[in-house]
């Protein structure tokens, strides 16, 4: 245990450094032996970040904010964690925090670590309770973020932040070219593994799994795919033969679904050049085809051929806030004025690729984001200054028709946004 507090440790001290968790967590896990070791790493990492603003806290109670050491700090956050979260037996817990301080160089500090956690076991409810009563120590986001979102959905806030704070769904999107889901479900009885169907190529599975256990996964039979971001490749109302552009394509599940939808000409384009090669690699998997181009996709005059496309989507980046149950390293990383900083690019890129969509061409226009700068305040912008397009209605998706667009972080999908405009 005194290995997986040390790394989970390391990685915490990165992500609050500036490092996002996708980047930290590979290395630490990598240090250790046991495959068991890194997926309880991984485990209280992401918990841990989930649960932040409660832990917090409870620490600064615990210690009236004495605790100025970055590298104890973290350490018992993790050992807060474990205490409240797993299962890990409490004297345990307590036992290897205590011995990690000498790892850590802080033999000094053994006396405290002991101290401190164990006060925790005596006055865990009332440290909870306590801790609650604050919005940060309720939900475990910043307070600017609790602020904004209370401004947007004032009836709904609450859900939207407890939704952020949940496990993740694992949802599959069945490769129709090669399967469809009643068949790719029988696969998945044959392995143990029970799952629903939640969309016409989506299966929620009942427990997540790694996916080397997905049958056919290396022979492209299915992919790991949230179930709102599968409503991309329905809402683009593709018809066979059109020529399709997929901006800002990385990591490629878009495009990918997109190839597997209809018999169309795909291009996708993606700055970040090892970003691109992931999206070379899905397709790859799925033996499918697209042209592939690194540029920035606001440059047109440095890829584009000057060649219309009739159908565009633009999963634009943003600040990611409708997928933190994913990514809870999100919640502490961003800043308040990264909204208005996105809101920008977002804003860039719909008036340079508007330019390359064909007249009685249709733009998909989607976010992961429920920050209504990045939404439905970006798109009213977007149609003040273009008079020649017009928001059409989303096909096939009743329910994003019934959210204007805004689909909400739910126990079977992320936070997502989709608005569909056509150039007259």
């Amino acid at each position: 245990m005194i290995q997986v507090q040390l790394q989970a440790t390391h990685i915490l001290l990165q992500v609050l450094g500036g490092r996002s968790l996708s980047a930290a967590l590979p290395e630490s896990r990598a240090q250790l032996a046991a495959a068991s070791d890194g997926a309880a790493v991984q485990d209280i990492a992401y918990g841990v970040l989930r649960q932040l603003g409660l832990l917090r806290a409870v620490l600064h109670e615990l210690t009236e904010g004495r605790v100025e050491d970055q590298d104890l700090e973290a350490l018992l956050l993790v050992a807060l964690y474990q205490l409240e979260f797993t299962r890990a037996a409490q004297h345990a817990v307590v036992d290897h925090a205590v011995r990690a301080c000498a790892a850590l160089r802080k033999a000094s500090a053994k006396g405290l670590v002991n101290a401190v956690l164990r006060n925790f076991v005596r006055r865990r409810q009332s440290l909870l309770d306590h801790a609650r009563d604050t919005d940060i120590g309720r939900w475990s986001y910043p307070q600017w973020w609790i602020d904004a979102l209370r401004r947007a959905y004032p009836q709904q806030y609450a859900e939207v932040l407890d939704a952020g704070n949940m496990r993740p769904p694992m949802t599959l999107r069945i490769n129709a070219r090669q399967t469809d889901t009643s068949a790719y479900n029988r696969l998945l009885e044959r392995e143990g593994l029970q799952a629903q169907q939640i969309g016409p190529t989506a299966l929620l599975l009942e427990h997540p799994v790694p996916v080397d256990r997905l049958p056919g996964f290396s022979e492209g039979l299915v992919s790991v795919q949230d179930l709102a971001a599968q409503y991309a490749a329905p809402c683009l109302d593709l018809k066979r033969g059109q020529r399709v552009l997929d901006a800002c394509a990385a990591p490629g599940g878009k495009t990918a679904h997109i190839c597997e939808y209809a018999d169309v000409d795909v291009t996708a384009v993606e700055v970040d050049a090892t970003r691109l090669k992931r999206v070379a690699q899905s397709l790859e998997r799925l033996r499918l085809y697209a042209k592939l181009v690194h540029a920035d996709a606001r440059e047109l005059d440095s890829w584009w051929d000057a060649t219309p496309f009739d159908r565009i989507l633009l999963d634009a980046p943003c600040t990611a806030s409708g997928i933190v149950r994913r990514h809870p390293d999100i919640k502490w990383l961003r800043r308040s004025t990264d909204i208005d900083t996105l809101a920008g690019l977002q804003c860039e890129l719909l008036a340079s690729l508007w330019r390359a969509l064909a007249p009685g061409g249709k733009l998909l226009y989607a976010t992961c984001s429920v920050f209504p700068e990045e939404t439905h305040q970006q798109l009213s912008a977007f149609l003040q200054a273009h008079p020649d397009a017009a928001r059409v209605e989303l096909p096939v998706i009743a329910q994003i028709e019934h959210t204007k667009g805004q689909l909400l972080p739910h126990s079977r999908h992320d936070g997502f946004f989709y608005a569909l405009l056509q150039k007259s």
